[in-house]
Protein backbone atom coordinates (compact mmCIF):
# COMPACT_ATOMS: atom_id res chain seq x y z
CA UNK A 1 0.00 0.00 0.00
CA UNK A 2 1.24 3.26 -0.96
CA UNK A 3 0.64 6.36 1.66
CA UNK A 4 0.59 9.87 1.20
CA UNK A 5 2.35 12.32 2.71
CA UNK A 6 -0.31 15.21 3.37
CA UNK A 7 1.72 18.15 2.34
CA UNK A 8 1.73 21.09 4.87
CA UNK A 9 -0.40 23.94 3.95
CA UNK A 10 0.78 27.52 3.78
CA UNK A 11 -0.86 28.40 7.85
CA UNK A 12 0.82 25.20 9.21
CA UNK A 13 4.09 26.51 7.43
CA UNK A 14 3.61 30.10 8.65
CA UNK A 15 2.66 28.81 12.18
CA UNK A 16 5.60 26.18 12.75
CA UNK A 17 7.94 28.36 11.32
CA UNK A 18 6.54 31.43 13.67
CA UNK A 19 6.91 29.16 16.63
CA UNK A 20 10.37 27.79 15.87
CA UNK A 21 11.32 31.36 15.93
CA UNK A 22 9.23 33.14 18.36
CA UNK A 23 10.18 30.76 21.06
CA UNK A 24 14.04 30.96 20.39
CA UNK A 25 14.19 34.58 19.60
CA UNK A 26 11.19 36.16 21.18
CA UNK A 27 7.90 37.35 19.79
CA UNK A 28 8.87 41.36 19.87
CA UNK A 29 12.55 40.32 18.02
CA UNK A 30 10.88 38.32 14.82
CA UNK A 31 9.20 40.44 12.41
CA UNK A 32 6.38 39.57 9.80
CA UNK A 33 8.72 39.65 6.74
CA UNK A 34 10.88 37.44 8.33
CA UNK A 35 8.46 34.95 9.17
CA UNK A 36 7.23 35.61 5.53
CA UNK A 37 10.78 35.15 4.29
CA UNK A 38 11.85 31.97 6.31
CA UNK A 39 8.36 29.94 5.96
CA UNK A 40 8.57 30.86 1.95
CA UNK A 41 4.65 31.87 1.94
CA UNK A 42 3.60 34.96 0.02
CA UNK A 43 2.81 38.16 1.92
CA UNK A 44 -1.15 37.54 0.52
CA UNK A 45 -0.93 34.08 1.55
CA UNK A 46 -0.19 35.45 5.25
CA UNK A 47 -2.01 37.65 5.69
CA UNK A 48 -4.90 35.58 4.06
CA UNK A 49 -4.24 33.07 7.44
CA UNK A 50 -3.40 35.51 10.13
CA UNK A 51 -4.93 39.07 9.94
CA UNK A 52 -2.11 40.75 12.32
CA UNK A 53 0.90 39.02 13.58
CA UNK A 54 -1.37 39.30 17.27
CA UNK A 55 -3.82 36.31 15.68
CA UNK A 56 -0.14 34.57 14.93
CA UNK A 57 0.97 35.21 18.02
CA UNK A 58 -2.45 33.78 20.00
CA UNK A 59 -1.99 30.71 17.61
CA UNK A 60 1.63 30.04 18.32
CA UNK A 61 0.73 29.76 22.41
CA UNK A 62 -2.89 27.86 21.33
CA UNK A 63 -0.10 25.57 20.02
CA UNK A 64 1.89 25.69 22.90
CA UNK A 65 -1.18 25.27 25.37
CA UNK A 66 -2.37 21.57 23.82
CA UNK A 67 1.38 20.65 24.21
CA UNK A 68 1.87 22.06 27.12
CA UNK A 69 -1.51 20.51 29.11
CA UNK A 70 -0.34 16.76 27.46
CA UNK A 71 1.10 15.73 30.41
CA UNK A 72 -1.90 15.92 32.42
CA UNK A 73 -3.39 13.73 30.31
CA UNK A 74 -0.18 11.38 30.24
CA UNK A 75 -0.12 11.51 33.92
CA UNK A 76 -3.66 10.12 34.16
CA UNK A 77 -3.42 7.49 31.93
CA UNK A 78 -0.67 6.15 33.50
CA UNK A 79 -1.84 6.58 37.38
CA UNK A 80 -5.28 6.47 36.57
CA UNK A 81 -6.10 5.13 40.31
CA UNK A 82 -3.65 6.77 42.24
CA UNK A 83 -3.65 10.71 42.13
CA UNK A 84 -0.32 10.67 44.13
CA UNK A 85 1.64 9.40 41.53
CA UNK A 86 -0.16 11.68 39.02
CA UNK A 87 1.46 14.65 40.87
CA UNK A 88 4.50 13.18 40.87
CA UNK A 89 4.86 12.39 37.50
CA UNK A 90 4.01 15.71 36.63
CA UNK A 91 6.94 16.92 38.62
CA UNK A 92 9.32 14.51 36.68
CA UNK A 93 7.61 15.82 33.24
CA UNK A 94 8.88 19.55 34.19
CA UNK A 95 12.45 17.51 34.11
CA UNK A 96 12.26 16.40 31.21
CA UNK A 97 10.94 19.61 29.90
CA UNK A 98 13.98 21.87 30.98
CA UNK A 99 16.42 18.92 29.81
CA UNK A 100 15.10 19.18 26.41
CA UNK A 101 17.42 20.79 23.52
CA UNK A 102 17.11 23.83 22.72
CA UNK A 103 14.76 24.55 26.18
CA UNK A 104 14.33 28.74 26.56
CA UNK A 105 12.04 29.31 29.37
CA UNK A 106 8.04 28.75 29.27
CA UNK A 107 6.37 30.18 26.36
CA UNK A 108 3.66 31.33 28.21
CA UNK A 109 6.30 33.06 30.99
CA UNK A 110 8.14 34.41 28.17
CA UNK A 111 4.70 36.49 26.42
CA UNK A 112 3.76 37.47 29.80
CA UNK A 113 7.03 39.26 29.56
CA UNK A 114 6.77 40.40 26.29
CA UNK A 115 3.24 41.54 26.29
CA UNK A 116 2.65 43.18 29.86
CA UNK A 117 -0.87 44.40 28.52
CA UNK A 118 -3.84 42.25 30.53
CA UNK A 119 -5.78 43.18 28.31
CA UNK A 120 -3.74 42.30 25.00
CA UNK A 121 -5.24 38.68 23.66
CA UNK A 122 -1.31 36.79 24.22
CA UNK A 123 -1.53 37.71 27.79
CA UNK A 124 -5.10 36.69 28.14
CA UNK A 125 -3.75 33.59 26.55
CA UNK A 126 -1.16 33.26 29.52
CA UNK A 127 -3.67 33.68 32.20
CA UNK A 128 -6.02 30.92 30.62
CA UNK A 129 -2.66 28.25 31.08
CA UNK A 130 -1.94 29.93 34.00
CA UNK A 131 -5.20 28.94 35.58
CA UNK A 132 -6.11 25.88 33.92
CA UNK A 133 -2.51 24.63 34.72
CA UNK A 134 -3.49 25.35 38.90
CA UNK A 135 -6.50 24.54 38.57
CA UNK A 136 -5.79 20.46 36.78
CA UNK A 137 -2.78 20.69 39.84
CA UNK A 138 -6.34 20.99 42.42
CA UNK A 139 -8.05 18.85 40.80
CA UNK A 140 -5.84 16.13 40.97
CA UNK A 141 -4.64 16.91 44.69
CA UNK A 142 -8.08 16.70 45.74
CA UNK A 143 -8.41 13.53 44.53
CA UNK A 144 -5.50 12.68 46.44
CA UNK A 145 -7.07 13.83 49.34
CA UNK A 146 -4.69 16.38 49.59
CA UNK A 147 -5.29 18.71 52.74
CA UNK A 148 -6.16 22.40 50.61
CA UNK A 149 -5.56 21.70 47.55
CA UNK A 150 -5.66 24.86 45.75
CA UNK A 151 -2.75 25.99 48.03
CA UNK A 152 -0.74 23.13 47.14
CA UNK A 153 -1.97 23.50 43.49
CA UNK A 154 -0.60 27.20 43.36
CA UNK A 155 2.59 26.82 45.08
CA UNK A 156 3.34 24.10 43.00
CA UNK A 157 2.54 26.29 40.03
CA UNK A 158 4.90 28.99 41.58
CA UNK A 159 7.11 25.88 41.98
CA UNK A 160 7.74 25.30 38.27
CA UNK A 161 7.75 28.38 37.01
CA UNK A 162 10.56 29.28 39.19
CA UNK A 163 12.25 25.99 37.81
CA UNK A 164 11.56 26.90 34.23
CA UNK A 165 13.09 30.56 34.82
CA UNK A 166 15.72 28.91 36.61
CA UNK A 167 16.99 26.43 34.32
CA UNK A 168 16.65 28.89 31.11
CA UNK A 169 18.46 31.74 33.51
CA UNK A 170 21.38 29.42 33.97
CA UNK A 171 21.26 25.66 33.02
CA UNK A 172 25.17 25.44 34.47
CA UNK A 173 23.60 26.03 38.10
CA UNK A 174 20.12 24.66 37.45
CA UNK A 175 19.63 21.51 39.66
CA UNK A 176 16.39 19.34 38.93
CA UNK A 177 17.01 16.96 41.93
CA UNK A 178 16.51 20.43 44.21
CA UNK A 179 13.21 21.11 42.42
CA UNK A 180 11.85 17.45 42.80
CA UNK A 181 12.65 17.35 46.38
CA UNK A 182 11.14 20.51 47.29
CA UNK A 183 8.14 19.85 44.83
CA UNK A 184 7.68 16.37 46.56
CA UNK A 185 8.07 17.49 49.88
CA UNK A 186 5.03 20.48 49.60
CA UNK A 187 2.75 17.45 48.13
CA UNK A 188 4.00 15.21 50.96
CA UNK A 189 3.15 17.31 54.08
CA UNK A 190 -0.23 17.95 52.62
CA UNK A 191 -0.90 14.01 52.45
Amino acid sequence: MITMEKKETAKERILRTASDLFYREGVRAVGIDRIIEESGVAKASFYRNFETKDDLVVAYLEQYYHVLMKPFDDAGKRHPENPVEQLYDLIESLGARVEMPGHRGCPFLNAAVEFPDSDHPSHEMVIKYHRETQRNISQIAERAGIRDPETLASQLVMLFNGALMSAYLDRATYNFADFQSAARLLVNQRL
